[in-house]
């Protein structure tokens, strides 16, 4: 890439695997030695990121990961070219291969890796910047916050304690008060999944000093905590970095957690679940630690750049202030009966839904009637999200269609995109599915005009810049208490399209913004649904047997009507769904489901009604912007000052 800059005189040796040695130090303190380990080096990149109006510019550091030795010549000269460049290949793997799967060891041992290169050439790049200030190292906090984002770089809380104690040589407790006062930690997703455990065998042979400090910071925590709650063994067990069940395993959102002067969501209702359901112990020990960081979205790329229709007219209408500050989009409320803004507002649709048509046409060879709802869901593949009751309603829509003989009053199509982690079986079904069930439909001639379906493959930014700015409907159909935040139902809103949703996430932060007549709410909320599986009161087979609905869509899959080739193809979809585990609860938020639909295709026919809708999303999504977010992250949790420039 032209635009990456390397700074090989930065490079970072990372150590890996070795063994630890036990020694004293002349004081008489233990100490420690990480031996015998094998190094990658981290080599990094600066790619240049230019602020709006080309006043600052910011440096995104990379490293790509190398070997130190590159070619064993002893071993070529024995004829083994392969084994000669081995040390290379495994090592360059590192900073290569994106995901690994981890259903086999070396894929997990591979992941364990990546995460500790990262946070090994990151930390070794801030402590490098910060001696080269000739700072004392008990300020540290004050010049440096690291944000962990999630568990993957958790390991940063140990590799700065190994660094302040093995070499610094800071006390441990004065070098914990800095790690603490240093990370803040973001919780992104509910799933206990997520929530990374690796296994103490692992941790502590690619990574045995690690492991270590590892117990360390344990055996102090949990000194503190029974302090606190003298005989309470189940609380010592919930909160203990390590799970003794099975295979012992590190928690790293309990590492994150302890290791943090703060820990937040990203919305007010994920931020409430982080305390009340992920951390109810660690909250009720340090309840103060706790807060939300509701996401946002940046308007100079998903308005600006990505919707230049819109944005001219925005510009034109407010001058150019809403680009840096969103909440000027409010003075939009003063032309929501403007006919001349509402019709150039429309128009800018249009606009972005042709150009998004044409793109379709021209990679799928699917026409895609440009007066159509632009139906849209474009996120992760994954069960939460429930891109699968999105089919169920399109089937639905189609035998409806096709067998029921009932004609829609608008056009529809729906659209989708996304990616999905490479060994995640069910993801790769629904795409199937959703591939399926379009070549049915698309090429059914009663239904021409009137409904088609399309995948939209290898989501990226810049599609996504062709497909958001075009949407008219957007998809945030998660599971209520499923879904962290979203941002993708933000970027969507903030370029006119209505939300199709679910109580969850930011959703409702959006909801209240907008107001119930501008959102379609449907479906169980969080309470009702952590009520339900609480009780196992869920029974998907007695919604199925009261809805003809539901069973003439499972009849459909199980007839292979969109497998007519391969025989019980999507019969997995019906098992899975009338199981009493399905988590999810699609069959329990169908029918309110397809209320919605009927109620966005009915609003829509009427224009003017729809369009003081859109144009009232756009006004009312101030609030999401990151400039916002980052403002609150700046004062709430690093204490960095603004400055007046």
């Amino acid at each position: 890439m032209p635009l990456q800059i390397a700074r090989p005189d930065q490079s970072v040796i990372v150590p890996l695997y070795g063994r630890v040695e036990s020694a004293v130090a002349p004081g008489g303190d233990y100490l420690p030695m990480w031996v015998d380990w094998d190094d990658i080096i981290g080599v990094p990149y600066d790619i240049p990121v230019v602020g709006y109006g080309g006043k600052t510019v910011n440096y995104l550091r990379l490293f790509a990961a190398k070997a130190s030795q590159n070619f064993d010549m002893a071993i070529f000269n024995h004829g083994d070219y392969i084994r000669a460049v081995q040390r290379k290949i495994e090592s360059e793997m590192v900073s290569k291969v994106l995901y690994p799967t981890e259903s086999v060891s070396f894929g997990k041992e591979l992941r364990l890796v990546q995460e500790y290169f990262l946070v090994a050439c990151g930390l070794r790049d801030i402590t490098r910047r910060f001696v080269a200030q000739n700072k004392n190292f008990e300020e540290f906090a004050d010049y440096v916050a690291i944000q962990l984002n999630d568990t993957h770089p958790a390991l940063t809380v140990v590799e700065l304690m190994r660094y302040l104690v093995d070499e610094r040589r800071i006390d441990w407790e004065k070098a914990w008060d800095i790690t603490r006062a240093t990370c803040a930690y973001t919780n992104h997703t509910l799933l206990p999944e997520a929530l990374e455990l690796w296994s103490v065998s692992l941790i502590e042979k690619v990574l045995p000093r690690h492991l270590q400090i590892i117990y360390e910071i344990n055996s102090r925590f949990l000194k503190k905590v029974e302090g606190k709650y003298p005989d309470d063994n189940e609380k010592l067990r919930r909160m203990s970095l390590i799970c003794e069940e099975g295979i012992k395993k590190v928690r790293m959102a309990n590492l994150a957690v302890v290791g943090s002067h703060s820990v937040n969501g990203g919305s007010a209702l994920h931020s409430e679940l982080v305390k009340t359901r992920l951390f109810p112990d660690f909250h009720e020990l340090e309840p103060d630690k706790f807060n939300n960081k509701t996401n946002g979205v940046t308007p100079r790329r998903w308005m600006l750049k990505a919707n230049p229709p819109l944005s001219s007219l925005l510009t034109d209408t407010l001058g150019a202030c809403w680009i840096t500050d969103l909440s000027k989009l409010h003075k939009l409320d003063g032309y929501m009966n403007d006919r001349e803004f509402r019709a150039r507002f429309m128009q800018a649709k249009q606009d972005n839904k042709i150009r998004l048509a044409n793109f379709i046409k021209a990679t799928l060879d699917v026409n895609i009637p440009p007066d159509a709802i632009f139906d849209i869901q474009a996120k992760r593949i994954h069960e939460y999200k429930r891109q699968l009751l999105n089919v169920l309603h399109i089937i639905h829509r189609y035998l409806e269609m096709v067998d029921n003989e009932v004609e829609p009053s608008s056009a529809q199509a729906f659209i989708f995109a996304g990616k999905a982690a490479p060994g995640y079986w069910e993801a790769k079904q629904i795409i199937k599915l959703i591939h399926s069930v379009a070549n049915v439909i698309n090429n059914d001639p009663r239904t021409k005009g009137l409904l088609k379906v399309a995948f939209v493959p290898d989501y990226r930014v810049s599609l996504a810049e062709k497909i958001i700015p075009a949407c008219d409907v957007s998809e945030q159909i998660s599971t209520a208490g499923t879904e962290a935040s979203g941002t993708g139902n933000m970027k969507f809103a903030m370029n006119g399209a209505l939300t199709v949703g679910t109580y969850d996430g930011a959703n409702i932060e959006m909801l209240e913004e907008v107001g119930g007549d501008n959102f379609y709410l449907f479906g169980l909320k969080q309470e009702e649904v952590e009520k339900t599986l609480r009780e196992g009161s869920y029974h998907p087979r007695g919604i199925y047997n009261h809805s003809p609905e539901i069973r003439q869509v499972f009849s459909a899959l199980l007839e292979n009507r969109f497998s007519p080739d391969e025989p019980d193809l999507f019969r997995w979809v019906v098992d899975k769904l009338l199981s009493d585990n399905e988590q999810y609860m699609h069959l329990a938020d169908f029918k309110s489901y397809c209320e919605a639909q009927k109620q966005i295709v009915k609003d829509y026919s009427d224009k003017e009604l729809w369009s003081g809708k859109a144009i009232l999303n756009t006004a009312r999504m101030g609030k999401f912007s990151t400039d916002r977010t980052m403002q609150e992250y700046a004062e709430d949790i690093w204490n960095i000052k603004q400055v007046k420039g």
